[in-house]
């Protein structure tokens, strides 16, 4: 399966790839994108930390987006791409918010903790859709879960 990212995203991702981090559009993106739909917004997750990310974008415009929990916004090619690091969340203390997150190198931990199987699905033109809890099925099927 492919998708058609745009330039700008695919661009960014190889610059993850390039410097030696793994690197997807993640979420509803790829979601959208599944279903036919353009994406209104692009999400990519790295294993790279913000720093390291700021790293690999040096001399480009980065807003600080929210840094503690692992998140820059890169604004490329007319576009904003979010890149977060993958994470896991702590526990749930008010049942809404994790009281933390721990930054990991897994995709699967990162995609496992999303909340619904149709927005935890990655991809990137090298590896392909990764898809760990079949939610591209579950869009064919019209399935939330």
């Amino acid at each position: 399966m492919q998708i058609n990212l745009p330039s700008a995203i695919d661009d960014c991702i190889h610059r993850l790839l390039s410097a030696g981090y793994s690197a997807y559009a993640v979420g509803g993106c790829v979601r959208d994108s599944l279903l036919g739909n353009t994406p209104c917004d692009w999400d990519v997750c790295t294993c790279a930390k913000p720093d390291e990310v700021t790293q690999v974008f040096k001399g480009m415009k980065i807003i600080e987006t929210g840094i503690a929990h692992g998140t820059v916004t890169l604004l490329t090619g007319g576009m904003a791409a979010e890149i977060t690091t993958m994470r896991r969340d702590g526990e749930y203390l008010d049942h809404r918010r994790p009281s933390g997150v721990e930054f990991t190198a897994s995709l699967h931990e990162d995609l496992s903790r999303r909340d619904f199987t149709v927005n935890a699905i990655a991809y990137n033109g090298i590896d392909g859709l990764c898809d760990p809890f079949g939610g591209k099925q579950d869009l064919a099927r019209g399935l939330l879960r």
